[in-house]
């Protein structure tokens, strides 16, 4: 049995703190308790009413979110709080009941162009998958199910997944006027039936995803620590628009070169290399002035 890991996440509302879980514990659903009452078919958010100082509780996909009266202040509790669920969750609870379904919300799925005429985004209405994957194959695809079946389309060059997005590379042989309404209607049907899209615990298994980079950036010196916050906060967003990723690999002090991964729709893009050059460099070099030098990308 995989272990449910808990992290505590701040929101903008600092009456609000979400509780992370390393695997999804819904299927796509999403459920709001404002009391006890309200949750008898949830003994998951009961519980948590138990608590004094809970006033709402929401579920949804891999994480738990919590709003509290101003009794308390979260640092206080949150801990103890996240503590509370993993047991519950690695102890087998039931987090909502089956007659509990919610309404069924349809699932839409539109095609988005991305700067890469090889790569298309495919937009889902609801979250995905809570930390990034690229597969190139359809051997490292195994870890998700909705990757393998995409891989089976013989057009299919690579998959990248990401919060709410599907990024599809493909190979010259198919035209997108031909293949974007059957992989855009393949997709929204699978997500739709509630399949599997990453089977638990993937990210631990994963050396190329957010989370295991991520990880590995824990040792770093300041300036690399420095160019990742930047990258997250200044370049991530745009490149995700555009149906991609950018992840640090390294930063060489002496050199002052900076080495990033380019995934999905930005891999292999004609129009990286100026990205590149006139974006991300220019903003790493003004916000770190004399520290950076260049920036060399390697497609993921």
């Amino acid at each position: 049995m995989n272990t449910f890991e808990v992290s505590i996440k701040e929101t903008t509302n600092n009456s609000i703190i979400k509780f992370e879980i390393n695997q999804f514990i819904t299927q796509h659903k999403s459920f709001e308790f404002n009391n006890i009452d309200e949750a008898k078919n949830s003994p998951l958010a009961q519980q948590l009413f138990y608590l004094p100082f809970v006033k709402k509780v929401y579920i949804s996909g891999n994480f738990i979110a919590i709003e509290r009266y101003n009794i308390v202040e979260w640092k206080d509790v949150q801990e103890e709080v996240a503590e509370q669920i993993g047991t519950y969750l690695n102890e087998g609870g039931v987090i909502v009941e089956e007659t509990a379904a919610t309404k069924k919300v349809p699932i839409t799925v539109y095609a988005e162009v991305t700067p890469n005429p090889t790569a298309m985004k495919f937009v889902a209405n609801k979250k995905l998958v809570a930390t990034s994957f690229e597969f190139t194959s359809i051997d490292e695809a195994k870890m998700s199910p909705l990757a393998s079946e995409l891989f089976h389309f013989p057009f299919v060059k690579n998959v990248f997944l990401d919060d709410n997005f599907v990024s599809i590379t493909k190979y010259d042989m198919a035209d997108w006027n031909d293949i974007t309404m059957e992989l855009r209607e393949f997709i929204r049907s699978y997500i739709e039936q509630g399949k599997e899209i990453i089977v638990a615990n993937a990210s631990k298994t994963s050396k190329k995803t957010t989370e295991q980079l991520d990880e590995s950036s824990k040792d770093l010196d300041d300036i690399s620590k420095q160019i990742i916050n930047i990258l997250e906060e200044y370049v991530k967003p745009a490149v995700a628009s555009d149906g991609g990723n950018i992840q640090f690999t390294s930063y060489n002090p002496e050199t002052k070169v900076v080495e990033v991964v380019l995934q999905g729709a930005c891999s292999g893009c004609p129009s990286s290399t100026y990205t590149l050059k006139s974006g991300i460099e220019n903003i790493l070099k003004e916000m770190l002035q004399g520290k950076v030098n260049s920036v060399v990308a390697i497609n993921g």
